[in-house]
This record gives C-alpha cells, sequence and structure tokens, in this order.
C-alpha cells in the first residue's frame, strides 16, 4: 500500500466540494468520492438530490457509508507527505554563492549532486531516482556545479568530455573527427592528473614565497626591535649626557652669582660703615652750628667773650677727600666658570657622536676614479683617474654642461643613491683642499657655495691647523695625511676620518638626501708651488675580521655635531 501511495498525487485525494484531502471519505452511487460533512452538507441546501460532479439526480437520498479503502489510502498519503516534508526541511535551502536544486519549486534546496547527462542539479530529494532507477544509474554525478550548460559543445551539443593539447581548449568526441582531427588530443583526467601535476609544483613554490616572506616579516621585526633597543639606549644615554651638562650648569651658574653676590656684599657693607660714621659727623657739625648761632643772638656782651673761644674751633671730624668705596670688577667672572664646562662639554658631546668605527666603515670601500669630463680647465688629471692637482695653465676643453668653469674642483664618476659608500684621499703635502660630495645638480658655472642647504657636505683645509666642515671652524693638533669619507644614504650621515689616526674627525648626521651624490675634489691653487702635491684617491686596505655590516645601529644620530680633531 505504501509502494502504491508513493506513485499518487495529492490531486486523486482532494474533495471536489472543499478542495481538500478527503476527511472521513464517502462514494455516492455514481461511483464519485467526497467528505461525509461535505456532501451532507451540498444535499442539505440543494434539494433535489445530485452528484456535484456529473449532475446525475437521485430519487431518494442516499445512506452514505464511509468508504475504508479510499480511508485507508488517504491516510497512507498524508504519512508520506508528512514524510516528504521533514525530509525536505531537514536539507539546507541553498544560500547565495552555493548550488540551488533545478527541480525544487518555491524555496530551492541546495544541490546535492549535478548530472552531466541530465545537465541538471539535484536536491537528496530529486536526487533519489538517479540511485535507483536503473537507467538513470548509469548517469555520471559530480559534485554540484553550476553553468552545466557550459559543459556542453556549443557546437555539436555533446559533452566536453576530451582536452586538446594544441589549443589548449575542452573538446567533444565529435570535435576529434572535426575541428581538431590532426591534434593531440587526451581525456580531460590525463589532462587534470597533469596540471594537478603542475600545481604541486606551483603550491610548493607558492609556500617556499611564503615562507620567504614570513622570514622577512621576522627580520622587519627584528629590525623594529633592534630600532626600539638603540632608541631606548640613545634617549637614556642622550638624557644622561644632557642632564648632567645641565646640572654642571646650573651649579657653575649658582657659584658665579655667589661670587659676585659676595664682592657686592662687601663693598655695601664698607659703604654703610661710611655712611654711618658721616652721619654722625654731620649730627655732632649740627649741634654745633645750632650752639653758635645761639651765642650770636646772645646780648651779654661778657658771655658771648668768655664762650666764643671753646665754640669757636671746629668739632673733630675726618678727612673724607681720599676715601673711596670703588665698585669691584665683576668682568670674567662667569667666563671663569664656563671654561671647565666648555671642556666637559666637548667630552660629553663626543659620547653623542656617531659610534661607526673606521674598520666598519671600510667595509663599503668603492673604486672611486675622476670624471676628466667635469673637471675644470686648469686642473690636471692623472691617467688613472686616481690624482688631481692644480696646474695654473687653463686648457682648452670643450665646455659642457657638467664642467666646473668658476671653482677648482672634479666630481668622481661612481654614483651614490642607495645604501653605504666609503672612499680614501691622500693630503699629506698640500696646505688647502676641499674634499667630501655633493648632489648631482650643483651649480658648476659659478662660485661655489659650500653648505649643506646647497647640496654640500665637504671637509676641508684653508690655513695650516684650520679646517672647515660647511660653516663649522674646526681646529687641529695634528694634519691628517689620509682622510675617510664614509657615506650612509638612507640614514643620511656623512662621515670624515683621520685614517692613520683612525679617528672620526667630524659627522654630517640628520641630512635629508633626495638626489644622487658624487664625491667632490678640490685640490685648490697651486700657491707657487706650496700647494703642488695631488689630492690622491688611495686604495683602501679592507681589515681582515667580519664586522657587521649593518651601520643602523651606531649610525642613529639626528644632530649635525662639529668636534676639534
Amino acid at each position: 500500500m505504501s509502494a502504491a501511495s508513493s506513485l499518487l498525487s495529492e490531486d486523486q485525494f482532494l474533495c471536489s466540494i472543499c478542495l481538500d484531502v478527503f476527511t472521513d471519505p464517502v462514494s455516492t452511487p455514481c461511483g464519485h468520492n467526497f467528505c461525509k460533512n461535505c456532501i451532507s452538507e451540498h444535499w442539505d441546501i440543494n434539494v433535489p438530490c445530485e452528484c456535484p460532479n456529473c449532475k446525475k439526480r437521485f430519487k431518494r437520498r442516499p445512506v452514505l457509508q464511509v468508504n475504508t479503502f479510499i480511508t485507508e489510502m488517504v491516510s497512507c498519503f498524508r504519512e508520506s507527505e508528512q514524510q516528504r516534508a521533514s525530509s525536505s526541511s531537514e536539507q539546507q535551502a541553498a544560500n547565495p554563492g552555493e548550488v540551488p536544486c533545478d527541480v525544487c519549486t518555491g524555496t530551492k534546496l541546495k544541490a546535492l549532486k549535478s548530472c552531466l547527462v541530465c545537465l541538471v542539479s539535484y536536491c537528496e530529494t530529486h536526487l533519489q531516482p538517479h540511485l535507483t532507477v536503473s537507467g538513470l544509474k548509469r548517469h555520471q554525478l559530480i559534485n554540484p556545479v553550476e553553468n552545466l550548460e557550459g559543459r556542453m559543445c556549443m557546437k555539436h551539443d555533446k559533452l566536453l568530455e576530451l582536452f586538446c593539447k594544441d589549443d589548449q581548449r575542452c573538446v567533444c568526441m565529435l570535435c576529434t573527427i572535426s575541428d581538431h582531427k590532426q591534434h593531440e588530443v587526451v581525456p580531460l583526467k590525463d589532462e587534470c592528473e597533469e596540471r594537478k601535476a603542475e600545481l604541486e609544483e606551483t603550491e610548493a613554490e607558492l609556500q617556499w614565497m611564503i615562507q620567504q616572506r614570513q622570514l622577512k616579516i621576522e627580520e622587519f621585526k627584528q629590525s623594529v626591535k633592534v630600532s626600539r633597543e638603540n632608541a631606548d639606549r640613545e634617549i637614556a644615554e642622550g638624557v644622561q649626557v644632557l642632564t648632567k651638562l645641565r646640572d654642571a650648569i646650573k651649579r657653575k651658574q649658582a657659584e658665579a652669582v655667589k661670587a659676585i653676590k659676595s664682592k657686592h656684599t662687601l663693598i655695601e657693607k664698607q659703604a654703610e660703615g661710611f655712611i654711618k660714621e658721616l652721619e654722625q659727623e654731620i649730627i655732632e657739625l649740627k649741634k654745633k652750628s645750632a650752639e653758635l648761632q645761639q651765642l650770636s643772638l646772645s646780648e651779654d656782651h661778657l658771655h658771648l667773650l668768655q664762650k666764643l673761644p671753646s665754640l669757636n674751633a671746629a668739632p673733630p671730624t675726618m678727612n673724607w677727600t681720599e676715601v673711596r668705596v670703588r665698585s669691584p670688577s665683576y668682568e670674567g667672572i662667569f667666563r671663569a666658570a664656563s671654561a671647565p664646562l666648555l671642556e666637559m662639554f666637548k667630552i660629553e658631546l663626543k659620547k653623542l657622536l656617531p659610534k661607526t668605527e673606521l674598520k666598519t666603515a671600510q667595509q663599503f670601500a668603492e673604486d672611486v676614479n675622476l670624471d676628466p669630463d667635469t673637471a675644470h680647465p686648469e686642473l690636471i688629471l692623472s691617467a688613472d683617474g686616481k690624482k688631481v692637482h692644480h696646474g695654473n695653465v687653463r686648457k682648452k676643453l670643450p665646455d659642457n654642461p657638467k664642467r666646473f668653469s668658476t671653482a677648482l674642483c672634479v666630481v668622481g664618476k661612481q654614483v651614490i643613491s642607495t645604501g653605504r659608500f666609503y672612499f680614501e684621499v691622500q693630503v699629506k703635502g698640500k696646505t688647502q683642499w676641499v674634499i667630501g660630495v655633493a648632489k648631482e645638480s650643483i651649480n658648476r658655472k659659478g662660485p661655489l657655495n659650500i653648505d649643506p642647504q646647497n647640496g654640500y657636505w665637504t671637509l676641508g683645509l684653508r690655513r695650516e691647523n684650520e679646517y672647515y666642515a660647511a660653516a663649522y671652524r674646526l681646529y687641529s693638533k695634528s694634519q691628517p695625511e689620509k682622510v675617510g669619507v664614509f657615506v650612509d644614504f638612507e640614514e643620511g650621515l656623512v662621515l670624515f676620518y683621520d685614517v692613520d689616526a683612525a679617528n672620526l674627525i667630524y659627522a654630517f648626521t640628520g641630512c635629508c638626501f633626495t638626489e644622487r651624490l658624487l664625491p667632490l675634489f678640490c685640490p685648490s691653487f697651486n700657491q707657487g708651488g706650496k700647494n703642488s702635491a695631488p689630492l690622491n684617491i688611495c686604495p683602501v686596505n679592507h681589515p681582515s675580521s667580519h664586522y657587521p655590516s649593518s651601520l643602523s645601529t651606531a649610525c642613529s644620530y639626528s644632530p649635525v655635531s662639529p668636534i676639534g680633531m
């Protein structure tokens, strides 16, 4: 009975009067079925009695009995519908992005499989025939996919089940005997296996790229950590140094103020003593003056003559003519108090200077050659491009835009646009010179205004023991014979070293390089032979030991700091 009921539709169990599934179904003599209550009410109203379906009239109102067979069929149908409704409710409705069942009406349930023969996607309920009917079992089922029509050949209306390697496209069986007859064609499965192998290689490469980027992330995190540690350490050291200087300044200021006030107090007390004595003498003099005035008014001649000798004499007083209260000199007190501060400042300031050692900077040595196309016409360059000196005679040379026409300068061929750069220049025997780096765009046709704001970061000797770094004047107890120039483009550093002494001469820090830099050389005039020695670019003797390749830790200082050599 249940197997039979599954083949029946809901329309077979509807009452034609209430249009709902039978309740207590009864049959009329003409063979039609109705709900017992529906047909009874119909005949109560409509007389004579006739069948609502075929209109057959009955002479007498039939006696209706419940049709037990129809009742059982209705009961089985109701159970079947409840089971189907329960099964449907357990299945999920298709969400956006999921493949819906093509058979469902109303709410589209999520498809469980797609048939490559029917080109239809089925939910669990509508998939049952493909799992039970022998003819449908032979159909090829796959996981649900959209656009099943796209799996059909547009030309032959056949399933795309082959792959043409020549045209790199999917084809059907008929395509292999027409457009792709001479082409290499393989089953889709074989091509997929080959492509999966390629995908595995690609996936392995992607995993490697991911690992490399994860390592790079860790490297960046480590850089941030090191930077934070360096920043904290530099802040601590800087605050300690400046606090020490501040306290010393306050202490020396208090001492100088105290010394000045002490001197003033002594003068003040001396003046107060003199004033007190003078005021006392004034009182005595006023008293004597009052007595004389009184005596001059007396009419007793005898009394006047008798008192006059004793009153006529002046009271004893001090001679104040040579007495002086001289203000002491306060000049030099603050200067004397500041003198030790200056030395202390120099000592403490060195603690804040970049700590890049010469041997570390030398790791970034470059082979610098002079560019003859930029040399002033009076300069003489060696054949190897390593030496330059002034020759007095102005040569006839092409005046190209790169050539210096006024300043006795020449630049190197090597461009500094990133990273770190180092070279050494021998200045032994010279009385004047300028070396360093400059922006590529500096003015080469007029006088040079050597200053960082104009694109010059240089060190130079003007006269004996008098050196200049830009506008800063430096004094040296010894003259360097070989100068090392180090540039860190990203950190904004230009450092000058006395190579033989391995000491830092001067540091430009916190620079902002906005364009490429070039090594700059100025041997200056030969001064009648006194300054005829050349500037000589020397090969760098690299240290044999291994030193860190990063200067970020040592060169993270921002203020421009002139120092004596």
